[in-house]
């Protein structure tokens, strides 16, 4: 089995994060680092910065419910991060 392939019995949804944080350079790549250390690559990024701080968002449309609980505590752990919600994500984006 390949280091990324996920077990078929594990069921899989969507998850969309939504998180407000203290505006730094390096910011965005430590949010990323969750993600890319279990072979996950967000759908969706989107940032906006509102004076002095910033609003992401970052959505998948496949992960399973182990990784959205692991993924959401190292999101929480990161140095700069306010708040962290999820909300529930759209099935389908405009194009």
């Amino acid at each position: 089995m390949l280091a990324n392939a996920r077990p078929p019995f594990q069921a899989e949804r969507a998850a969309c994060f939504v998180l407000e944080a203290d505006p730094t350079p390096c910011l965005l790549p430590r949010l990323l680092q969750p993600f890319a250390r279990r072979g996950l690559i967000p759908d969706h990024v989107s940032v906006h910065r509102m004076g002095d701080r910033m609003r992401v968002e970052l959505a998948l449309d496949t992960i399973t419910a182990e990784e959205i609980g692991l993924v959401e505590g190292n999101l929480r752990q990161v140095i700069g991060v306010l708040s962290l919600s999820r909300l529930a994500p759209a099935r389908q984006r405009a194009a």
